[in-house]
């Protein structure tokens, strides 16, 4: 009986050897198997990260083309800019009007819309109008030029909020200097400002003498000729100016 056992043992320990000695290759062959990936996991990951790099390459002459062309832009705007501060000189009209005229002059840096505002005893008087595109002499080679009128409102109101707005143009000429349209009557500043409220009859077709006493009353609001060629050089000059800011605006974005 204890034969047979210490036979039985003996056959355990001859498979356990034999197994060992079976698995050792096979370890070894797995062992190098994974040794022999390694580099090539490695050239894989190159080739990924140079691939990766590839794909990435013309991203970076992108971005050098868009600083390059950021860089041109700026220096075409800078040689803008520079001829056009140069250029530019206000229109006497405009110093002369300004520092004799009782109106004041309300505008702001970026905003289109210009103002001349006076106070007369217990009413407001506003001239409001925008600025205009200048003329192309090019464009005008060989023909003559004509006249760009100048839009513009003139509302004179009380504390109230209750006024009257002539909406009017400019014209060409020396004696009459502006065309009156339309003419509003407003109790308040909501109908002042609605919409859908009146705007009044033309004014050509009101009566004469009504046309003539409207004419009267204008010209002691202080509206005349020489209001008219304020309103048309500022309308040009604020244009030039709105330009070279945004000459310098966009100068300094793309710098």
């Amino acid at each position: 009986s204890s034969a047979v056992d210490n036979t039985r043992a003996s056959l355990r320990r001859s498979k356990q050897l034999n197994n060992m000695a079976l698995q050792a290759p096979i370890r070894g062959v797995a062992q190098r198997a994974v040794r022999g990936l390694a580099p090539r996991l490695a050239v894989c990951r190159q080739q990924v990260s140079v691939t990766g790099k590839s794909f990435a390459a013309p991203l970076a002459p992108l971005g050098a083309r868009c600083f390059s062309a950021g860089s041109k832009v700026a220096k075409v705007l800078e040689s803008e800019l520079k001829h056009e501060e140069e250029q530019y000189e206000q229109a006497k009209e405009i110093k002369n009007f300004l520092k004799n005229s009782p109106f004041k002059l309300v505008e702001t840096d970026g905003d289109v819309n210009m103002a001349l505002e006076r106070e007369i005893g217990d009413k407001t008087v506003k001239i409001e109008f925008q600025l205009k595109s200048p003329f192309a002499p090019e464009e005008m080679e060989g023909e003559e030029m004509e006249y760009e009128a100048t839009e513009l409102s003139i509302t004179v109101e009380n504390k109230s909020g209750a006024g009257v707005t002539f909406f009017c143009s400019t014209q060409a000429g020396e004696e009459h200097r502006y065309v009156i349209g339309n003419v509003k009557s407003f109790a308040s500043a909501e109908e002042k400002d609605s919409v859908t409220s009146y705007n009044g009859p033309e004014f050509e077709d009101l009566d004469d003498k009504l046309q003539e006493a409207f004419d009267e009353y204008l010209g002691e609001l202080g509206m005349n000729s020489e209001v008219c060629d304020f309103v048309d050089a500022m309308a040009s000059d604020k244009e030039q100016r709105e330009y070279v800011r945004w000459l310098r605006n966009a100068k300094k974005l793309v710098e």
